[in-house]
C-alpha cells in the first residue's frame, strides 16, 4: 500500500487538481453561449455544433470507468498527464478547427478521452493523500466547488471571450490552463501502489463503454424524442425507424445500453472466479453505504444540473436574458455552493457525513420550493436569490460529503475502481437532470401546461427521493484514512 503523502506534498497538490477539474467543468458550459458564432465559422448548422457537445459528453461518460481503472496500469499522475496532454491537444486542435470533422476530432474526442483520464485520478489523489478524514473533506470541498466555479463561470468567461475576441480564444485560454496544470503537476511524486501493474481488462472495457453510451445516449435523445410516444421520426441512415407517435428510441437505446451492462456484469464475475484481475470488482457492490452514497451522488448532480438548466431557460426564454445575465442571475447558487464547499473542512470535524448529507437535501429542497416563486409575480430577480442561494449552500454541502464517503468506504487498493464507478454515476446523474428538466417543458408547453414549474415540482420530487437515500445510510463512523487498508469492504460503513 502506498505511503500517504506529508501534508505540505497533499497542499502543493490541490491546486493544478482543482484547476484540471475547473477546466473540464469550465469547457462543459462555454461552448454553449457560442453555438451560433461557432456553427458559422465551421460552415456547419448549430446541430453540427450541438451533435460535437453531445459526442464529449458520450465520449467522456463511456470511458470514466476504463480510464479510471488505467490508474492502476501507468500510474496516477501519468494517467492524469496524459490525459491532460490529450485534452490540450484536442482543445489546441478545436481552436484551429477548418470545419466540423476536426472540431468533433479535436473537441469531442481527444478532449472527452483526455477528461476521462484526468478526472478520476483527482479523486483517487485526494484520497490517498489525506491524512485525515476532515482534511480529506476540505480537499474534497475545494474540488467541488472548483466543479462549480466552472460550470458557473463558463457561460460568463466564454461569452466574455466570444463577444471581445473568438469563441476559439476560448479554446486557446483553456490550452494555457492545461499547459500550467502540467508544469505544476511534473515534480510531485506519484503515490502509485506498489507491485506488479494489473493486466487491463479489454473487454470489460469495451461492455461497460458500450453499455454507458447507450444509456447516457438514450438519456440525451429524451429532449428530442420524448419518454412516451415519439414526438418525430427516428430515422438511422435516412430510413425511419420509428416513426413519430410509436414508441420512443429512448427505451431501445436504454434496453440495449441495459444488456450491454448486464452482460459486463457477468464477464465481471466469470473473470473474478477465473483468479484474473477484472475491470470492476464486484465487491465495490456490497457496501450498503457506498452503494446508498452513490444513490444521493446520481441525484444530486441530477437536482444541481437540472435546477440550473431550468432556471437559464426560464431566463432566457421567458424574460429574454442573454447567456452572461442569466450568468450573473445564477450567481448566488455558485456562491453558495462555494462557501459550503470552503468550510468542508469544518463541518467534517464536527459532524457526520451522513448527518451533512441529510442537511444538504433539506437546504436544497427548501431551496427550490422558493424558487418556484419563480414562475410567479413580477419580472424583478431578486426574488430569485434567497431559493438559488439556499439550493447552493445544500448542494455545495452534500456534494463533499458524498463524494467522501464513497472514496472513503474502501482502502487504497480500490480507489481506482470506485473513483471511475463514482465519477460514471455523476456523469449520468448529470445528464439525466438535463434530459428530464427538458423534457418535462417540452411537453408542458401545451396549452394550458406551466412548463418551468412543472420541471421544478419533478426535481423536487427526485431531491425527496434523494433525502430518503440520504436518510437510509448507516450511522456507523467512516474508518480513518490510516486504517482504511484494513476495513471490510463490504461491513456497513459511513
Amino acid at each position: 500500500m502506498p505511503t500517504r503523502q506529508p501534508p505540505d506534498v497533499a497542499r502543493a497538490m490541490i491546486l493544478p487538481l482543482a484547476l484540471a477539474q475547473f477546466i473540464c467543468s469550465y469547457a462543459g458550459t462555454a461552448m454553449n453561449v457560442a453555438i451560433a458564432p461557432m456553427a458559422r465559422d465551421l460552415h456547419t448548422t448549430v446541430f453540427g455544433v450541438q451533435t460535437a457537445i453531445t459526442l464529449f459528453t458520450l465520449t467522456m461518460a463511456a470511458l470514466m470507468i476504463p480510464g479510471s481503472k488505467l490508474t492502476d496500469v501507468w500510474g496516477r499522475k501519468r494517467c492524469l498527464v496524459a490525459g491532460l496532454v490529450l485534452y490540450g491537444t484536442g482543445a489546441l486542435l478545436a481552436a484551429v478547427a477548418p470545419g466540423l470533422g476536426v472540431m468533433i476530432v479535436g473537441n469531442a474526442l481527444l478532449e472527452g478521452v483526455g477528461s476521462a483520464l484526468m478526472i478520476p485520478p483527482i479523486y483517487i489523489l485526494v484520497t490517498v493523500m489525506s491524512p485525515d478524514l476532515a482534511t480529506r473533506a476540505k480537499y474534497f470541498g475545494i474540488v467541488s466547488g472548483a466543479v462549480a466555479l466552472g460550470a458557473a463561470t463558463g457561460p460568463l468567461i466564454g461569452g466574455v471571450i466570444t463577444s471581445l475576441l473568438s469563441w476559439r480564444a476560448s479554446f486557446l485560454l483553456q490550452v494555457l490552463v492545461i499547459a500550467w496544470i502540467i508544469v505544476l503537476v511534473r515534480r510531485l511524486p506519484d503515490p502509485a501502489d506498489a507491485g506488479p501493474s494489473p493486466r487491463f481488462d479489454v473487454t470489460g472495457a469495451l461492455l461497460s463503454a458500450a453499455g454507458l453510451l447507450l444509456v447516457v445516449l438514450g438519456v440525451l435523445q429524451s429532449t428530442t424524442y420524448g419518454w412516451g410516444a415519439a414526438r418525430t421520426d427516428f430515422a438511422v441512415a435516412g430510413h425511419v425507424v420509428i416513426e413519430q407517435g410509436g414508441i420512443s428510441p429512448v427505451w431501445l437505446s436504454l434496453a440495449l445500453g441495459a444488456l450491454m451492462l448486464a452482460a459486463f456484469a457477468l464477464h465481471l464475475r466469470r473473470t473474478e472466479r477465473r483468479g484474473r484481475e477484472p475491470l470492476l470488482h464486484l465487491r465495490l457492490f456490497g457496501n450498503r453505504a457506498a452503494n446508498l452514497g452513490l444513490g444521493t451522488q446520481a441525484v444530486q448532480w441530477l437536482v444541481m444540473q437540472g435546477t440550473f438548466f431550468v432556471t437559464a431557460v426560464y431566463l432566457q426564454d421567458a424574460r429574454g436574458y442573454d447567456a452572461v445575465m442569466t450568468g450573473l442571475v445564477l450567481t448566488p447558487a455558485t456562491a453558495g455552493i462555494l462557501v459550503s464547499s470552503a468550510a468542508a473542512g469544518r463541518f467534517a470535524r464536527r459532524r457526520s457525513q451522513r448527518t451533512l448529507i441529510v442537511a444538504g437535501f433539506v437546504l436544497t429542497v427548501a431551496g427550490m420550493a422558493l424558487l418556484l416563486a419563480l414562475v410567479h409575480g413580477g419580472p424583478g430577480v431578486a426574488r430569485t436569490v434567497p431559493g438559488l442561494l439556499l439550493a447552493g449552500l445544500g448542494l455545495g454541502t452534500m456534494l463533499t460529503a458524498s463524494v467522501n464517503l464513497v472514496q472513503s468506504a474502501f482502502p487504497d487498493r480500490d480507489q481506482s475502481d470506485i473513483s471511475g464507478l463514482s465519477r460514471a454515476v455523476s456523469n449520468l446523474g448529470s445528464s439525466l437532470g438535463t434530459a428530464l428538466a427538458g423534457s418535462v417543458i417540452v411537453s408542458a408547453t401545451y396549452p394550458g401546461g406551466r412548463p418551468y414549474a412543472a420541471s421544478l415540482v419533478v426535481l423536487v420530487v427526485v431531491a425527496v427521493t434523494g433525502l430518503i437515500l440520504a436518510v437510509l445510510l448507516p450511522r456507523t463512523p467512516l474508518p480513518e484514512p490510516r486504517d482504511a487498508a484494513a476495513a471490510v469492504t463490504d461491513s456497513p460503513q459511513e
